[in-house]
């Protein structure tokens, strides 16, 4: 008779200020560590599960590695120590075009658009992973049109012809092209008219809808905080504050730490 097999201890969490009951994560980073040029640490023993059914915010003061930590979500850096786990399977070394199949899909807060190209060459490009599927090609386009009517418009309009707002539905849709189901926003209402950044919000709230997991890192506290379902404050590259956005109304350490970001205080 087979001796059974020693199981694998998990490694210790973060410890949050307030904390929800761990459940299985969608997208995780575990315990991580990240630096830039060897040896400038960004994050520390960073930990941040990104479960389904939420918009999870991630904010902090400038330099908390909020960035750092999406991006890192999206293999664009490399971890140093710790785990980026995918439905609890370790990713950490994995390709990016792995990713992309796997459905995570990432919107870059500097603006990315191919401007010399078409609205619709610039989704197409969005699409490369399932670049053989002309079905699935001309689906994703419809469905980024029924939800964007404006793009649909511009069609053949050149991308540079775009407003900075325009711009911005134009990335979003590219990132839907492979119909992700995570979606990580790096400061999506960045350096755009507030017309488009209400717009933008009400968009987040709509993928969360349609079945969506949306991770957002956003200066715009108030605006994330309204949002997001459940909060990750970051400080100096650690975990400060885990907790349901419902949390933060009574407690006042929470609400006095966002404040010092602010000009006002947050409702």
């Amino acid at each position: 008779r087979a001796t059974p097999r020693p199981s694998r201890t998990r490694p210790p969490w973060s410890k949050p200020i307030w904390g929800s009951e761990m459940t299985a994560a969608m997208l995780e980073l575990r315990n991580v560590n990240v630096s830039y040029s060897g040896d400038i640490t960004i994050l520390k023993d960073l930990t941040i599960a990104v479960q389904k059914g939420r918009i999870t915010g991630i904010i902090g003061p400038n330099g908390a590695g909020k960035s750092t930590a999406l991006k890192t979500m999206y293999r664009m850096l490399d971890v140093g120590a710790g785990d980026l786990l995918h439905r609890g399977e370790v990713i950490t070394r994995i390709d990016q075009t792995e990713l992309i199949r796997r459905g995570i899909a990432f919107v870059p807060q500097n603006h990315s658009v191919f401007g010399g190209l078409s609205v619709r060459d610039n989704l197409i490009l969005g699409a490369w992973s399932i670049r053989k599927d002309r079905r699935r090609i001309s689906e994703a386009i419809d469905r980024v049109y029924e939800i964007f009517p404006m793009l649909a418009e511009k069609d053949a309009a050149a991308a540079d012809t775009l407003s900075g707002g325009q711009q911005r539905f134009l990335e979003i849709g590219r990132s839907l092209m492979t119909d992700p189901e995570v979606i990580l926003f790096d400061e999506p209402s960045a350096m755009i008219a507030p017309k488009y950044s209400k717009q933008i919000y009400q968009f987040l709230t709509l993928m969360k809808e349609r079945g969506k997991i949306v991770v957002l890192v956003d200066q715009n506290v108030r605006q994330c905080v309204n949002v997001s379902d459940h909060l990750y404050v970051l400080e100096l590259g650690r975990n400060k504050i885990d907790c349901p956005t419902a949390a933060m109304s009574g407690n006042a350490e929470m609400m006095d730490l966002i404040a010092g970001w602010i000009a006002h205080k947050v409702d």
